[in-house]
């Protein structure tokens, strides 16, 4: 048997197993769903949780694939964050912070896990500090003689225009 022939009967095999598998899952979603149309929401930093199983109404969230606007029910999904702002968006208003990086992963049973590098709320950054980081880096990066500060640099600029653009209140 060739190698490509071993290959494609594992691959078929999977394949079908796979249909099956969301076909189990999609029917699953339905019946560990969460009263009232609720989300519930885990959101955890390396060092804190900052919500741990937190009924909410809806979650918007700026993620590599694009902006997301997370209610209950929602379609199962793994997420890469990008720098931007979560807003979690309850009955009793909306909490709002800027993440680094990190994972949302949305479960069947509309269960929101949220793993960020750092968070902080918007309301706790100063727009001053932002600005002068960013000036700071930006002269980093332009004027850098090795390519690993020049890099680290446009890594930092990257994330202090991001916190600019969501403190200005505008989507990037």
């Amino acid at each position: 048997m060739s190698l490509f022939a071993r290959t494609l009967k594992p691959a078929t095999a999977l394949a079908r197993l796979s249909r099956q598998s969301a076909r189990f899952y999609a029917s699953e979603t339905a019946a560990a769903a969460p009263a009232a149309g609720k989300l519930v929401v885990n959101f955890a930093l390396p060092h804190a949780a900052i919500l741990k199983g937190t009924e909410v109404n809806q979650v918007d969230m700026s993620a590599v694939s694009g902006d997301l606007g997370i209610l209950a029910d929602h379609v199962p999904t793994i997420e890469q964050l990008k720098p931007g702002v979560i807003d979690i968006i309850s009955d009793s208003g909306s909490a709002k912070y800027f993440v680094s990086g990190g994972f949302a992963i949305m479960n069947p049973n509309s269960v929101l896990n949220i793993n960020a590098i750092e968070a902080f709320k918007l309301e706790d950054l100063d727009p001053q500090a932002v600005a002068t980081n960013l000036a700071e880096s930006q002269r980093l990066a332009s004027s850098a003689k090795d390519e690993l500060t020049k890099e680290a640099a446009a890594i930092e600029v990257e994330l202090y225009e991001a916190i600019q653009t969501a403190l200005s209140g505008k989507s990037k």
